[in-house]
C-alpha cells in the first residue's frame, strides 16, 4: 500500500505581537485571511506593518482588524489615496463569527491580534480571545519567568 508523502506546510512568521502575551490571558486561538488591497502587500513584503495595537471588532456580523498599521511604499503608491490604519476585513466562516461575537459581550473579554505570516501565498492573522491580565498577574509571570532561568542556571552548574 503506497502511502502519499505529506506536504510540509510553508509558514513564514511577518510579525509576532509579544506585548500580547503580557498584558492578556489567551483563551483561545484562530486563524483567518485578510481581504487587502494590492499596495498593503507590498508594503507586508516589505515589513512596514505594527499589529501591536490592533484590535478586532465585529460590525454589522463580520469582523474587522482595526488600528493594524500598515505604512505604504513610496513607490508602489503615488497615484492613489493610501490609509494606512482603516479597517481590514477579516475572512471567517459564520459560526466562528457567532462564537466569537458572544464571548465578546463577555466582562473583561476582547479579541487582540497575535500574529501574521504567510501561508503558502496568502497572508493570514492570527489573533486570540484574550481576558485581561490585573497587574498581580504580570507580576506573578515575571517571577515564574526569572524562576525558570535560575532554575536553568543552577541545572548547568550541577551538571558541570
Amino acid at each position: 500500500m503506497l502511502h502519499k508523502a505529506k506536504k510540509c506546510k510553508k509558514r513564514s512568521i511577518i510579525i509576532l505581537n509579544k506585548k500580547v502575551y503580557h498584558n492578556y490571558f489567551i483563551e483561545k486561538i484562530f486563524q483567518s485571511g485578510l481581504r487587502l488591497e494590492g499596495w498593503e502587500v507590498k508594503s507586508i513584503r516589505a515589513g512596514k506593518i505594527n499589529i501591536s495595537e490592533s484590535y478586532i471588532i465585529s460590525h454589522l456580523n463580520e469582523m474587522y482588524l482595526c488600528n493594524a498599521l500598515i505604512q505604504p511604499l513610496h513607490m508602489s503608491s503615488n497615484h492613489i489615496f493610501c490609509n494606512p490604519t482603516r479597517k481590514r476585513k477579516l475572512l471567517l466562516h459564520r459560526n466562528e463569527i457567532d462564537f466569537l461575537s458572544i464571548q465578546k459581550k463577555n466582562k473583561g473579554y476582547t479579541i487582540v491580534s497575535l500574529s501574521m505570516f504567510w501561508k503558502k501565498s496568502w497572508c493570514k492573522l492570527e489573533f486570540g480571545l484574550a481576558k485581561g491580565k490585573s497587574l498581580q498577574d504580570k507580576r506573578m509571570d515575571t517571577k515564574k519567568k526569572e524562576w525558570e532561568k535560575e532554575k536553568l542556571k543552577i541545572i548547568k552548574k550541577i551538571s558541570l
